[in-house]
């Protein structure tokens, strides 16, 4: 189900596309859907384009497609689709990729955000990551996917966790601690388990939860 605000949104694109076959602006959309900000704008549509209710056009300026409809709706919405009032989002914030193979830089940019349902949430502080990358296949990680994180400095072993190597590289791995040392487990053949001493390795969060846009 929607939000009042995600359903707002939508029927405002919906109802562009049909009428003039491009979308509102941003400004347009803020205006319009009677938010101050651009950026509340900008998570909507994210949110919608997760639960796969459109999707962007690449190369395209104002390019967004409707690509599902939500169930009962209509070209004429007297009665708008159910809405459950009672669900909380919770903006966290959505980082840059990380790397499922080659460790890359983290992007700590905080300018984009994720809007989750808080009752998938649990206690603690949570933030997301980009995938990129394919040596968490086998766990049903494809590069492209978004990846809530829990943070956390420890975690169990066989746990896939966000690992911080040397300060500077950070990579989602499995994780094993054994005699002393720490082992950042792929999910592909293709990979190597990489071996470290534990002052190399900071443990930055766990998986919670996995989203993947079709």
């Amino acid at each position: 189900m929607l939000t009042k605000q995600q359903l707002k949104l939508f029927m405002i694109i919906d109802e562009s596309l049909k009428k003039d076959g491009v979308c509102p602006s941003y400004e347009e959309m803020k205006e319009l859907i009677g938010l101050k900000s651009k950026s509340g704008i900008h998570r909507l549509i994210k949110s919608l384009e997760e639960r796969g209710f459109i999707r962007q056009i690449p190369n395209r300026a104002r390019a967004l497609e409707i690509t599902k409809y939500p169930e009962n709706y209509g070209d004429n919405v007297k009665n708008p689709i159910p809405v459950n009032d009672n669900i909380k989002m919770v903006s966290i914030p959505l980082y840059g990729k990380i790397a499922a193979g080659t460790p890359i830089t983290a992007i700590a940019d905080t300018s984009e955000h994720m809007d989750i349902p808080s009752d998938m949430l649990g206690n603690g502080k949570y933030y997301a990551l980009r995938v990129e990358g394919d040596s968490m296949i086998n766990a049903g990680i494809n590069s492209g996917d978004r990846v809530i994180i829990q943070e956390a400095s420890d975690a169990p072993n066989g746990t896939i966790v966000v690992a911080l190597i040397d300060n500077e590289e950070v990579t989602l791995k499995y994780l094993y601690k054994k005699d002393g040392s720490i082992a950042l487990k792929p999910a592909n053949p293709n990979y190597e388990t990489r071996i470290f001493a534990p002052e190399r390795v900071k443990i930055q969060g766990k998986i919670a939860m996995l989203i993947r846009s079709y």
